[in-house]
């Protein structure tokens, strides 16, 4: 798979068949991706390896259409069979050499961790990213402790692989866990329970931009033959702070017609030239 660069990721989303009844996992998944989501893992626990296997491939063909990275939560057989991208392993799964052993250097192989020194030897021992959290308290870790704040700020001061807060983060809390250092965020039910998938996904990614916006270089570009100031530093982020995430769109960059499948690889630079048009309705 021609993917993009996977460690930019801002939004992970989580399949949770439990919080959408009456939906399938696909149609969900398809509203995710197209409000923002750029990476998604398939977490199934009590899930039939037969069932789970084709969860897998349906999922794997989505994915494959948006370009967005897969991951399997746990299951390598399954990633291997499907060829996702990568796997999810917790603290007590098969051990992070023997997945990479298995896998290979160009799996993605992620970590949930709960404290900072589990951080610290996930990162050591070679994993691409890992999880810290749960932040608050989750349904989708009955039990575990949560590790606040606290565990985040850690580890935006320390970890140095991508890493993602996950557990319990809403959009009524996830200003905080941002605030406290978080550039990318993972959310199961706030996401697929809403009522809006695609909606909830957008809302998420304005807040992390807002969070991030102060940060950025803004570049003076032309669109439509306008001067306008942008922070945004791919034709897939411009769209998206435009407003037209999941429109159909035709991008003209500096002359050149972009064929959406490369938004997020086309970088924005200083001085561009952009010609936008938004197709409304059929025909």
């Amino acid at each position: 798979m021609n993917r993009w660069s996977w460690s930019d990721f801002q939004l992970y989303v989580i399949t949770g068949e439990n919080y959408h009844p009456g939906r399938s996992m696909l149609e969900v998944m398809e509203q995710a991706i197209i409000g923002g989501a750029d990476i998604v893992q398939l977490r199934a626990k009590d899930t039939p390896k037969e069932e789970l296997l084709a969860q897998a491939f349906a999922l794997r063909e989505l994915t494959d259409r948006y370009h967005v990275p897969l991951i399997i939560n746990d299951h390598l057989d399954v990633a291997i069979a499907v060829q996702a991208d990568g796997v999810h392993l917790g603290q007590e799964d098969l051990p992070l050499a023997e997945a990479r052993r298995i896998l290979g250097p160009a799996a993605i192989i992620g970590i949930s961790t709960h404290s900072i020194e589990q951080a610290i030897e996930a990162e050591a021992g070679g994993a691409d990213y890992i999880g810290v959290g749960p932040v608050f308290p989750t349904g989708t870790k009955p039990g575990r402790q949560a590790v606040t704040t606290e565990y985040v700020r850690s580890a935006a001061e320390r970890v140095k692989i991508p890493w993602v807060a996950i557990g319990g983060i809403t959009l009524s809390n996830v200003d905080e866990v941002i605030a406290a250092g978080a550039a990318r965020i993972c959310a199961v039910s706030a996401i697929v329970g809403s009522d809006n998938v695609a909606d909830a996904c957008r809302a998420f990614r304005e807040k992390i931009n807002q969070q991030q916006i102060s940060q950025k270089e803004k570049l003076s570009i032309r669109i439509n033959g306008r001067e306008e100031q942008t922070t945004a530093q791919s034709v897939s982020e411009l769209i998206e702070l435009l407003g037209f995430a999941g429109k159909r769109m035709v991008v003209e960059l500096n002359g050149t017609i972009i064929a959406r499948e490369a938004w997020r690889e086309t970088e924005i630079e200083q001085g561009a030239s952009l010609e936008l048009v938004h197709f409304v309705g059929g025909g």
